[in-house]
């Protein structure tokens, strides 16, 4: 990561070390969980080898009742049990960077947003007043739940984040009336 890539997370993100000793856990202990697929990786490794975690790492797990319950809580929120699967897989990975808060309910309303704003051009009113209201509003929210990204997640994830598409590109191509 660059130094300005190691900027963004500092300001997105906490050392699990100082997280860990802010709640009184042992930082070993999560580490372990961790890597026992009961709580998700580090979303980043600062280039000094810090490794950076949500600052509500832990809040998932007291929300689900605990760590053990988390995995069966967190599929739960989807009506396809495969997707529910496939979801705590992903999250477990440490890659969900793309929101500020990595909740259930957000990854949902974040995927409902994205498949909107890129489905927009092809409805029957695109182009209209009341359309350009209703892509705004969608680009709008979504603008609030997901972060800026970083030159390094373009990188690891292959090309342009879902802001690049679905926030920057869809207010350049198309901009709010004046």
């Amino acid at each position: 990561m660059s130094a300005a890539d190691d900027a963004y997370v500092d300001g997105q993100f906490v050392v699990l070390d100082e997280l860990c000793a802010a709640h009184g856990r042992d930082t070993d202990d999560v580490r372990r969980m961790m890597l026992d697929r009961r709580l998700p990786l580090p979303g980043y490794l600062r280039s000094d080898g810090a490794q950076m975690v949500p600052a509500d790492l832990f809040a998932l797990a007291e929300r689900a009742g605990g760590v053990a319950a988390l995995p069966a809580w967190f599929a739960g929120h989807w009506d396809d049990p495969a997707v529910g699967a496939a979801e705590w897989d992903a999250y477990l990975t440490g890659r969900y960077v793309c929101l500020h808060s990595v909740t259930p309910a957000n990854i949902l309303r974040k995927d409902a947003l994205t498949g909107a704003i890129r489905a927009a051009p092809d409805e029957p009113d695109a182009g209209s007043p009341a359309w350009l209201t209703r892509l705004h509003a969608w680009v709008d929210e979504l603008d609030a739940l997901e972060p800026a990204f970083t030159a390094y997640d373009r990188l690891r994830f292959g090309g342009p984040t879902s802001r690049d598409t679905c926030v920057d590109a869809v207010r350049a191509r198309w901009p709010r009336p004046s």
